[in-house]
């Protein structure tokens, strides 16, 4: 029975030991950069995919703008061997206020929108194929794609993610739609 209790609390300790590490490590940049902070998360679930790049320097594949002052530029669409493509990109409040994040993004599914705000209603668009692709989701329902949305504050920037199934190989082009953002084509790598 002692035994028992030990292996659980060594268990227990080790997993609140390796959380607290991570948490550490996620929140030191290590460049040295003051970056600005969004009053918005990510999914914090261990299956919330891949996340969003940040700080990248090259040039955006597109910008869409959305309202109140909202702008997404898209930074890659990367195409990998398990057959999905996940798409990253920022988005930042060029307004002079801050601005509720529209509740419309996460899309109209239920099942999506039941897990809170997110870029759920976001799709890539084959028109060579005339297919449609939405947002994957996990095994629960939730959405693989920056969750949590609430505001973002008047120059803030957000790294966002949004992971869809992948286009044929032949496909090296789609267009990106996220609901109250205009739309653009994006090319994808990979």
């Amino acid at each position: 029975m002692s035994i028992r209790i030990s292996t659980r609390r060594a268990t227990v300790s080790l997993t609140v030991l390796l959380g607290l590490t991570l948490g550490v490590v996620g929140c030191s940049s290590g460049d040295g950069d003051e970056k600005p902070k969004a009053s918005v998360s990510a999914s914090t679930s261990d299956n919330a995919g891949p996340s969003a790049q940040e700080g990248s320097a090259e040039e955006p594949l597109a910008e869409l703008r959305g309202s109140n002052g909202l702008l997404l530029q898209i930074i890659s669409a990367e195409r990998d061997s398990g057959g999905f493509v996940t798409v990253n990109g920022e988005l930042k409040n060029e307004g002079d206020k801050s601005v509720a994040i529209p509740s419309g993004l996460s899309g109209n599914e239920t099942e999506i929108i039941k897990n809170g705000r997110s870029l759920g209603g976001a799709t890539l668009v084959d028109s060579k194929s005339k297919k449609r692709y939405y947002v994957l989701r996990d095994t629960e329902g939730r959405p693989l794609t920056t969750t949590g949305l609430s505001t973002i504050k008047s120059g803030d920037r957000l790294a966002v993610f949004m992971q869809f199934p992948s286009p044929p190989a032949a496909t090296t082009e789609v267009t990106f739609q996220l609901p109250t953002f205009a739309s653009a084509t994006i090319s994808i790598s990979g």
